[in-house]
């Protein structure tokens, strides 16, 4: 279990990258199991969208260990920044088809506003730094190709930088 011991030690956040679907409330029910410490519990569950109809699936690629080491060290620092009780961070790799699940953050903490900053922060990094490439495979049989990364991500994250 991730925990964040009452002494005030630092929570150890779990990151999986993986194939398989998740489960929302599973994962936050083991976030939250046992702990009477938790005030308060804020997902993000990312989905793929269909682009109007035009998309038949979004490939993610990803360089196995690389990612799982990066997110991680998005999440920990996400956890130095908020007093978090715990974090959970699932991205799904793959060709993901509309309507599907693609990545999970479950931040918990005794307050509100630092769950909520918490996740936004999170999603913020794993949309700007996290090691994935997305390929379009469109509805009408024709590959969309790669994705391009926005600028608008890349402002979303500035606004954390501090100074």
């Amino acid at each position: 279990m991730d925990t964040k011991a009452q002494s005030g030690e630092r929570i150890i956040p779990l990151v999986r990258v993986q194939a398989e679907d998740f489960d929302v409330t599973a994962e936050v029910a083991r976030l939250c199991e046992g702990r009477r410490d938790i005030g308060a519990v804020v997902t993000f569950t990312g989905l793929c969208r269909d682009e109007d109809g035009r998309l038949s699936a979004l490939e993610l690629e990803h360089y196995p260990g690389m990612a799982e080491d990066e997110i991680g060290r998005i999440a920990r620092e996400g956890a130095e920044r908020w007093p978090l009780t715990g974090l959970t961070v699932i991205h799904r790799h793959g060709k993901i088809a509309p309507g599907a699940n693609i990545v999970l953050v479950v931040a918990a903490s005794r307050h509100r506003r630092a769950a909520f900053e918490a996740a936004d922060f999170m999603m913020d990094f794993l949309k700007t730094r996290a090691p994935f490439w997305k390929k379009e495979h469109m509805a009408d049989s024709g590959s969309g190709g790669w994705v391009e990364a926005k600028t608008a991500d890349d402002d979303d994250a500035a606004r954390w930088s501090d100074g």
